[in-house]
């Protein structure tokens, strides 16, 4: 009987070879801790749907911002839930807003921390769109130079990156010309280029209050079945002058992640959004699956994927997995 010439068994036999010839690493350098903001003091409220998350009044966000800068987790992405909502969602580029307090609050107390803001309207406006409603249509002209006074107001707290989620046609530059003639020329943009419009998306809704009142987003976000379209709007964002480009959601679209790390030379960032967090902790805590395990392997196939970035709700439990399993390969 002929026997195999190359044995690929030969490499995994030892826990240390494993790791010395593993192709893809995930380390907490990689994860950046979405927190959402709430007015008030003292303030820990839970997302039913999302277990070990909550809205946060500026008091407990910095505690979970402190704490995940202690665990080496470079970066949080703020999101505001506001007190009062109206159609121009004018708490987004008020000068005390919710995410505009909170990020000049994390600055001063972790100024080593990077704070990128979510750049958006849905959770503001009284009709819960991403963009300005006139006669029932979301207006995208309009919309874009609200989203420009948007990023500039987080600027202007101190945020270090500005993210616009919107999805609206030309918003990228326009936000890159507000900030250039602020005087922001050195602020990078992380845009949200191929947000799709999921059906993963339902527990941040609850978390941040942003359901569409009417009709849904799919004139604006992109129709899952679409990959190359994908490309254009990535494409899109890099000539408007995005120095992060994004693509939202993550597992379901790894192969989206896959062809932009082919065609673009840019640092990617994937969302691995909160229907991905909230199904792992739901099988998790009914025993169908071993959660940590399962936590780690889907955040390296995003890496392996190309993400450089990967925004989750995870951060700080992978951080802290990452951590132990590092200590316990030094013993």
């Amino acid at each position: 009987m002929a026997h195999p010439l190359y044995r690929p068994r030969r490499l995994r036999e030892s826990p240390l070879l494993r790791r010395m010839v593993r192709e893809t690493r995930l380390g907490v350098e990689n994860l950046i801790l979405p927190l959402f903001a709430v007015h008030g003091r003292g303030v820990r409220d839970p997302v039913t749907s999302m277990p070990g998350v909550s809205r946060l009044s500026l008091d407990e966000l910095l505690k979970e911002a402190k704490d995940a800068a202690s665990m080496g987790i470079p970066a949080v992405l703020l999101f505001g839930v506001p007190q009062s909502k109206d159609p121009r969602g004018s708490e987004a580029y008020a000068e005390d807003g919710i995410v505009q307090q909170a990020a000049r609050a994390v600055k001063e107390t972790i100024p080593d921390l990077l704070v990128i803001t979510d750049v958006c309207l849905c959770q503001y406006t009284s009709h819960g769109h991403c963009g300005l409603v006139e006669d029932g249509r979301i207006k995208n002209d309009a919309s874009v130079e609200l989203l420009a006074r948007v990023a500039l107001s987080h600027m202007e707290s101190g945020a270090d990156i500005v993210a616009p989620s919107d999805m609206m046609d030309g918003r990228v530059g326009a936000i890159r010309e507000t900030l250039d003639e602020a005087g922001y020329t050195e602020t990078p943009i992380m845009a949200y280029s191929a947000k799709y419009a999921s059906a993963f998306y339902g527990p941040f809704r609850e978390a941040a209050d942003s359901t569409p009142q009417f009709g849904d987003r799919r004139s604006y976000q992109m129709d899952p079945a679409n990959a190359a379209e994908a490309i254009r709007e990535v494409g899109l964002d890099v000539d408007e002058g995005a120095d992060i480009v994004m693509v939202k959601p993550a597992l379901p679209y790894l192969d989206v992640i896959a062809r932009v790390r082919q065609e673009f030379g840019l640092p990617l960032a994937a969302y691995s959004v909160s229907g991905e967090y909230a199904m792992i902790k739901a099988a998790g805590r009914l025993g169908w699956l071993d959660e940590e395990r399962c936590m780690l392997e889907a955040l390296t196939a995003i890496r392996r994927a190309g993400a450089d970035l990967i925004i989750t709700y995870f951060a700080r439990e992978a951080a802290r997995l990452l951590e132990r399993q590092r200590y316990a390969s030094s013993l």
